[in-house]
C-alpha cells in the first residue's frame, strides 16, 4: 500500500507510535511553491540525492542525504504546498508525509519577500508538530526590496528556530543543519505559538481532549486530533469510532456521533 492518508495517520492511531524511516535522522523539507525549497535541498545534499516516485503515485519522490558532525541525515523534499488541506495529488503527497510524523524534524522554507502568504502553511504544521525549523530563504531578493526581518522576534514570536538563508549563494546552510541537529536529536527545546480559536471552539476542544489525550492508541497531538474530530475529518472519525468500539469505549463513541 502507497503512503497514503489511511497508511499514515490510521496506522499511527492503531499502534499507538509514529512509523519511522530507516534511516538515524529524517528531515522533511516542505514549503510554499516558488520560495527556493529545491535550491535549498540541492545545496545541503549536492550530489547525494535520488529520485523516484511516491509509492502509488505518479508524484516525483526527491531524496537526499548529508552528513554534519559525523551523523547522517536523510533529507525528504516535499511537493510545495500553500496548505495541508489541498486538492491536488502533490498536495495531498506533502500532507500525508507531515501527517504521518515519519521524520525526526521538519524544515519549512518560505520567502522572505512575502512571509505573510507563507505562514499559514508553518501554522498549520505547528499544530501537528514542534519539531520544526523556518528557513527564511532569498534574504537577498527581500534585501534589494527594502524589506528586513527581524530573525530573532520571528523566533520568539513563533516559538521554533528561525534560520535567514540565500540558498543560491549558500548563506546561512550551516547555522540551518546547526538547528536541524538541535531540533531533531531534542537539544532544542521547541515551544511554538498556540492558535487560539473562537470561544465556541475552543469550548468545543476543551471537552474533547480529556477523551483522547489518555488513549494508549494515540500519539499524535492530542489537539490536533481534535480539531479534525471537529471539522469531521472521516478517516480520522472512522478509525477513531473503530477503536473505541473495539475497547468498548461506548460513552467515548457516542460523543464523537456512533
Amino acid at each position: 500500500m502507497g503512503l497514503s492518508y489511511q497508511s499514515t495517520i490510521v496506522a499511527s492511531l492503531k499502534r499507538g507510535q509514529l512509523k519511522r524511516l530507516q534511516t538515524p535522522w529524517v528531515v522533511a523539507l516542505a514549503g510554499n511553491p516558488n520560495t527556493g525549497k529545491s535550491t535549498l535541498f540541492n545545496s545541503l545534499t549536492g550530489l547525494h540525492q535520488h529520485t523516484g516516485n511516491w509509492p502509488g503515485k505518479t508524484v516525483l519522490r526527491a531524496e537526499g542525504h548529508y552528513k554534519y558532525q559525523g551523523e547522517h541525515y536523510s533529507l525528504v523534499d516535499l511537493p510545495g504546498t500553500y496548505s495541508l488541506f489541498a486538492s491536488s495529488v502533490e498536495e495531498q503527497v506533502a500532507r500525508d508525509f507531515i501527517y504521518s510524523g515519519s521524520y525526526h524534524a521538519v524544515v519549512i522554507v518560505v520567502d522572505a519577500t512575502c512571509l505573510e502568504r507563507n505562514l499559514n502553511l508553518v501554522l498549520q504544521v505547528l499544530e501537528i508538530t514542534p519539531k520544526v525549523i523556518v528557513c527564511v530563504n532569498l534574504l537577498d531578493e527581500a534585501a534589494r526590496k527594502g524589506i528586513e526581518i527581524d530573525l530573532k522576534l520571528f523566533n520568539k514570536e513563533l516559538g521554533v528556530p528561525v534560520v535567514g538563508t540565500n540558498a543560491r549563494a549558500g548563506t546561512g546552510l550551516e547555522k540551518l543543519r546547526e538547528n536541524i541537529r538541535g531540533v531533531a536529536q531534542g537539544k532544542i527545546n521547541c515551544k511554538p505559538r498556540q492558535i487560539i480559536y473562537d470561544r465556541e471552539v475552543e469550548a468545543a476542544i476543551e471537552a474533547l481532549l480529556p477523551k483522547i489525550a489518555g488513549d494508549d492508541f494515540m500519539s499524535i497531538n492530542p489537539r490536533w486530533l481534535a480539531l479534525r474530530l471537529l471539522e469531521g475529518e472521516e478517516v480520522v472519525c472512522h478509525e477513531i469510532k473503530g477503536e473505541m468500539a473495539n475497547d468498548t469505549k461506548t460513552s467515548k463513541l457516542a460523543l464523537l456521533g456512533g
